[in-house]
């Protein structure tokens, strides 16, 4: 059925987003810049740290201090040590999905990086994990879903993309991929309505164990046959 098996990370491999947006929201605050969880969600969701800082100058009027990311990192990391979880079901998913898997996300190489070691999901991606800091422009763009697909040689009709973010099933369905929504996360419950009409998924799905019944084709023979 696929080729590749693209994940997001936050929100789909890890359940951060919740831990994510507290943070930002109390170091935002140091600099008198109040904003809300329902604010982080509509503006923040799925997009790379420039676009943030974009948004909070437009909106704002104010330029964070060359410091700012790397506080906010610093900070951001030690809680992830403490608090971070992998979202329920997907280490199984990923142990028996019979096609290359990878990650394609927003976050920064280091934050990913650390994210991923922190729940013990690293080895399962080893060197495929790509990030917005290798592509011009982050998601909703399709660059970084073509650069991952380009980089892993598959045809993007052939990847199948699982996103839990509107700007990351923007980008998955503008670069010719089919796109699964997962909206299991902690920072979903409760708030998933319908999909706007240009983030439209192919597929929904809210728990990890829905997966295989969803794409049967992508589950191992050999699961298959002990099944």
């Amino acid at each position: 059925m696929f080729d590749l098996v693209i994940f997001d990370c936050d929100g789909v491999l890890i359940d951060s987003e919740l831990i994510s947006a507290r943070m930002l929201i109390a170091e935002l605050a140091l600099h008198d810049v109040d904003i809300d969880l329902d604010y982080v969600a509509r503006h923040f969701l799925g997009r790379s740290y420039p676009i943030v800082l974009k948004q909070i100058r437009t909106e704002f009027g104010i330029n964070l201090p060359d410091t700012f990311e790397a506080e906010y990192r610093a900070r951001l990391l030690a809680a992830f040590a403490a608090e971070l979880t992998e979202c329920k079901g997907v280490r199984d998913v990923i142990s028996r999905v019979g096609a290359p898997t990878c990650v394609a996300t927003s976050s920064s190489p280091e934050r990913v990086a650390t994210s991923l070691k922190c729940v013990g999901l690293a080895g399962l991606f080893g060197d495929r994990v790509f990030t917005a800091s290798q592509v011009s422009a982050g998601k909703p763009a399709p660059d970084l879903f073509l650069f991952t697909a380009a980089q892993m040689g598959v045809a993007p009709e052939r990847c199948l993309v699982i996103e839990d973010s509107l700007n990351g099933v923007r980008a998955g369905l503008a670069a010719g991929m089919t796109v699964c929504r997962y909206v299991g996360g902690s920072h979903l419950a409760g708030k998933v309505g319908p999909d706007p009409d240009d983030a439209r998924a192919h597929h929904r799905i809210t728990d990890f164990d829905q997966f295989f019944a969803t794409f049967p084709g992508l589950q191992r023979m050999e699961d298959c046959n002990a099944t």
